[in-house]
C-alpha cells in the first residue's frame, strides 16, 4: 500500500500543478482578444470612428480575409472612452483584466492616451497607441509596453517645418490648451532653425469664437517685417480658419497647418497656395497597401479614406506582422522582442517602430494647397515626400 501510494505522488503533483497554472502550450490557444479603446462618441469622434474603420479593414486585409493568425481567431473588444481620460483608464483596466485582452490599441485622444500609460504598465500588456499624438506618450511618460504607429507631435513640426522655416518667416501659433496643443507647438518651435516665433496663443479646446485669440495674434505679427504665418495645431471641433474673417490679408498675415481630416479641409479651400504637412492623404502614397485601401473604402462607403482610417489599418498591419512574427503567441514579452526595430507595410509605405522609444519612423508629405471644384475640400498637393531619415525626430523618453 505505502509503494502504491509513492506511485500515485508523481500523478497528484501534476494534478495539483496543472490544477494552479496553465502550460505555455495551452495558454497560448483559443482567440487573440484586442481590446480597441477609442472616442465612439465624444469631441473627437469623428476621428474615432474613422480608426476603427480603418483598424477593422487592416486586420481583413493583413490576414488575407481570414481574421486569425496561425489558426488563432482575432477578436475585436470595441470600448468607447468618450474622450474622457478616466473612463479611458477604467475601460482598459477592466479590458485586460476581466475581458482578458492580450494587448490593446488606441486611443483618440492624448489626454485619454496619458491616462491609459501605466495601466498597460500595470498589467504589463502592450498598448499600440493610434493616434493620440502628444510627444510625452512615447517621451517622459513612456513605458516599454507602449508602441505607437501613430504620428507624434514632433514628426508633425519637423516635417511643417520644412514647408514653414525660412529666414525671415515670422510665425505664432494657434493651438487648443491640452496635450495635443501644447506638445505640438513646444515641437515646432524646437524645429524651428531659421524663422522667428513671437508668440503662441492657447485655447480651450471648445472654442467656437476665435476673435479674443485672434486679436492677440494680430497684434503681434501685424508690425513684424518679411512674410508673417499664423501655424494652426487644432483638433476637433470649433473652426480656427474663422481668424482669417479678421482680415488678416490687410496685414499680409498667412494662415498655415497639417494635413486633417476632409470635413475640416472644406475650409483650406479658401486659401490656394496654403503650404503645411500632412500625415496622409488618399491620393498621395503609391503603393499597394493603399492602393487596397482606397479601393475597398469606396467600395464600402463611396468615399475616400480619411486621415485616421490609414492610421487604424496602420495599426491592424502593425498587429498582425507581430503576431505572424511570433507565430499567433500573445505572450508579451514575445511581443515586444517582436516589435522592437520591425518593419510593416502600411497605406504610407512602410513603418518601423525605433527600438529606444517604440515610435513608428514614417514617411511625411509637404503638401500646397489646390482649389480644385471636383472636390469639396481643398485638396494638398504633394511638394515632395519627407522620409523618415530626413526628420531628426528626437528620442524624449528616459530609456
Amino acid at each position: 500500500m505505502h509503494r502504491r501510494a509513492l506511485i500515485g505522488l508523481p500523478a497528484l503533483a501534476a494534478l495539483v500543478c496543472s490544477a494552479f497554472s496553465v502550460s505555455p502550450a495551452l495558454s497560448q490557444t483559443g482567440d487573440i482578444r484586442i481590446a480597441h479603446i477609442y472616442s465612439k462618441t465624444g469631441p473627437l469622434e469623428a476621428y474615432g470612428k474613422q480608426t476603427q474603420t480603418g483598424f477593422l479593414m487592416g486586420l481583413e486585409y493583413a490576414t488575407g480575409g481570414t481574421m486569425a493568425v496561425n489558426g488563432r481567431k482575432i477578436v475585436v473588444l470595441e470600448k468607447d472612452d468618450q474622450g474622457k481620460p478616466d473612463l479611458g483608464k477604467s475601460l482598459l483596466a477592466s479590458a485586460y483584466s476581466d475581458d482578458k485582452a492580450d494587448l490593446a490599441v488606441g486611443p483618440t485622444s492624448s489626454g485619454v492616451a496619458l491616462a491609459l500609460l501605466p495601466v498597460a504598465e500595470e498589467y504589463k500588456k502592450i498598448l499600440i497607441v493610434e493616434p493620440a499624438v502628444a510627444d510625452s506618450i512615447t517621451g517622459d511618460k513612456w513605458n516599454k509596453y507602449i508602441f505607437r504607429t501613430g504620428r507624434n507631435s514632433s514628426q508633425d513640426a519637423i516635417s511643417n517645418a520644412v514647408a514653414l522655416d525660412k529666414p525671415g518667416v515670422t510665425i505664432a501659433t494657434l493651438a487648443q490648451d491640452y496635450a495635443f496643443g501644447r506638445d505640438g507647438v513646444k515641437a515646432f518651435k524646437d524645429a524651428l532653425k531659421n524663422a522667428k516665433l513671437v508668440h503662441e496663443e492657447y485655447l480651450p479646446t471648445s472654442t467656437t469664437d476665435f476673435t479674443a485669440g485672434a486679436q492677440r495674434l494680430i497684434d503681434k505679427l501685424k508690425d513684424q517685417p518679411g512674410r508673417k504665418v499664423i501655424f494652426v495645431i487644432w483638433a476637433g471641433a470649433g473652426n480656427p480658419f474663422k481668424i482669417a474673417d479678421l482680415d488678416l490679408k490687410r496685414y499680409n498675415i498667412e494662415i498655415a497647418t497639417g494635413g486633417n481630416i476632409l470635413p475640416a479641409m472644406a475650409a483650406y479651400k479658401n486659401f490656394p497656395g496654403m503650404e503645411g504637412a500632412t500625415y496622409y492623404y488618399f491620393g498621395i502614397p503609391k503603393n499597394p497597401v493603399n492602393e487596397a485601401l482606397v479601393a475597398q473604402h469606396y467600395k464600402q462607403f463611396k468615399t475616400p479614406p480619411d486621415f485616421f482610417t490609414a492610421g487604424g489599418f496602420s495599426s491592424a498591419m502593425a498587429v498582425v506582422t507581430a503576431l505572424k512574427k511570433t507565430n499567433g503567441e500573445t505572450g508579451t514579452n514575445k511581443l515586444i522582442k517582436a516589435m522592437e526595430g520591425m518593419s510593416f507595410d502600411t497605406p504610407k509605405g512602410k513603418m518601423t517602430f525605433r527600438a529606444e522609444d517604440h515610435q513608428a519612423m514614417q514617411s511625411m508629405y509637404h503638401f500646397k494647397i489646390k482649389a480644385d471644384p471636383a472636390f469639396a475640400w481643398g485638396v494638398p498637393e504633394l511638394v515632395r515626400e519627407i522620409k523618415p531619415e530626413e526628420m531628426n525626430v528626437p528620442i524624449r523618453n528616459k530609456r
